[in-house]
């Protein structure tokens, strides 16, 4: 069976691109998903690796498409290996069945990995120029008003931090921040 795999990393992006390209090979069986790909427990990838069968071919429009990183892609790879299932890749024009598409899997994997650790490490420097220049300050620091009232009422189990948090409109990480600060400030 000829199956495909398509995944965007958020729903503002279109998975239009890669289901034409993917069209031409006369796909049967689809599997998309709006999903980042910062690790392989997606719910799409996870139900086409169980319903694939050995003879089966998954059709990708590339390998970014389906890891993020060579650990992920090779473990991807290695179980369709094992089940007998064959995977190509349109981008990269690499088909996993044969040894020169094995060797240029490894090394495109490990070319991605190195693009991807460069873009942060080059994102991190920047940042950090910008913080040294006062460019850049980071998010602005949340205050809400009264908080220690609605801190009280926490302490006093009369809402949840979920609760909490939802009510005053800021996220859970950023009312244990909040917490924090304010029992610093009252122990001080």
């Amino acid at each position: 069976m000829k199956i495909a795999y398509v995944r965007v990393s958020t729903v503002e992006q279109n998975e239009a691109r890669q289901i034409e390209a993917l069209s031409k090979y006369n796909i049967e069986k689809w599997f998309e998903e709006k999903v980042s790909a910062k690790d392989a427990n997606r719910p799409q990838l996870q139900a086409m690796l169980d319903y694939a069968r050995e003879g089966d071919i998954i059709y990708i429009h590339d390998f970014s498409r389906i890891a993020r990183n060579v650990k992920d892609l090779l473990e991807i790879v290695e179980l369709l290996q094992t089940k007998g299932v064959q995977l190509v890749s349109h981008h990269e024009s690499i088909d996993t069945s044969t040894p020169s598409g094995k060797l240029m899997l490894t090394v495109i994997g490990a070319i991605a990995e190195f693009e991807r650790a460069n873009l942060l490490e080059r994102q991190r420097e920047g940042i950090a120029e910008a913080v040294k220049e006062g460019k850049y300050k980071g998010r602005k620091e949340v205050h809400i008003e009264n908080f220690g009232e609605a801190y009280a009422r926490y302490v006093r189990r009369e809402v949840n931090k979920t609760q909490l948090a939802k009510e005053l409109g800021i996220s859970r990480p950023t009312l244990d921040k909040l917490i924090e600060r304010h029992k610093q400030s009252a122990a001080s």
